[in-house]
């Protein structure tokens, strides 16, 4: 079968489409231990401490929920999502920077594999307030950085927008998007991560340099990360901007186009969408926010000249 690619200005083209017994962890600002509890008639929970800087004389009690297998709790634990949380309690913004706040206990509940890393990491972490004693909401739905790209090209005087047709089991609807992907390994390669959702999710092949960090604008004291759900998920998007112009065939090309790995469960339909309506389409949040980084961007004058 052959395959047809279309060359565009900007490099844009569209293509067809063991038992755990005792280990440890440091670092410099946190140390772990972890051991198994001897059992007798009757298995007794996995258990861990944790020793942070901010309250040294009491550590931190890591237990696993009933019924999470041993394997688990320790894939859990050693796992990125977790030590990164770890580290953000820690960070200059983070809830046990000023001393206010103390952590007692987490609870490892559930963990969702990807392969051999972990994609989704359940918990609930007992914070209190040390003035008023009264604890604050702690469950955790862990899943990590992830990044979308709002593509916008130029045709014939109208500018569209590249949307994603996906199945959103968790909201129970069929959801228009952003073509967007979680980073699958710990290197932080937020562009080439871009570039590669945007090849599988669309056909459209983008090059590194023609990319645009939208997320970028915002004040470092922001990580120039944007948080869509921060009151149960520690999820944190980099939003780029690609800017192109091409020929009113490929826009007809991409509409309805069939793509997604389809062997990885995705069932995936491009949707091409005139900007000035975009705002109104869809209730993605990736979307929304990223017409509003895009229009402040382009109102201060903080986008490349197109060329």
């Amino acid at each position: 079968m052959s395959q047809l690619f279309y060359t565009l200005p900007k490099r844009l083209t569209v293509s067809p489409s063991p038992p755990l017994l005792h280990f440890n962890y440091r670092s410099s600002r946190t140390r772990l231990v972890c051991s198994k509890m001897p059992t007798e008639s009757s298995p007794s929970p996995l258990t861990h401490s944790i020793t942070i800087p901010s309250q040294l004389s009491q550590p931190v009690h890591v237990v696993a929920a009933p019924g999470l297998s041993e394997s688990d709790f320790r894939c859990a634990v050693e796992s990125t999502l977790f030590k990164q949380w770890l580290k953000n309690l820690q960070s200059e913004t983070g809830i046990l920077a000023n001393g206010d706040m103390l952590l007692k206990q987490v609870l490892i509940q559930g963990v969702d594999m990807f392969g051999k890393r972990i994609g989704f990491l359940k918990f609930k972490a007992d914070i209190f307030c040390k003035e008023t004693g009264q604890k604050v909401p702690g469950i955790v739905f862990a899943r990590g950085p992830a990044v979308a790209v709002l593509i916008l090209l130029d045709s014939e005087g109208e500018t569209y927008a590249i949307l994603t047709e996906q199945v959103r089991v968790p909201t129970g609807r069929v959801i228009l998007e952003l073509p967007a992907g979680m980073l699958d390994d710990d290197k932080g390669d937020f562009v080439g991560t871009a570039v590669r959702e945007v090849e599988e999710e669309t056909g459209i092949q983008l090059k590194l340099e023609d990319m645009i960090d939208l997320t970028a604008f915002l004040y470092p004291s922001t990580g120039c990360k944007f948080f869509p759900s921060p009151g149960g998920c520690d999820e944190e998007i980099s939003l780029f901007l690609y800017r192109g112009r091409v020929d009113k065939e490929i826009i007809m090309q991409l509409q309805g186009k069939e793509t997604g790995l389809r062997d990885h469960g995705e069932l995936i339909k491009v949707h091409v969408v005139p900007y000035h309506e975009l705002w109104r389409t869809t209730p993605d949040a990736k979307v929304l926010t990223a017409i509003a980084l895009y229009e402040m961007a382009s109102k201060e004058e903080l986008l490349p000249s197109r060329t």
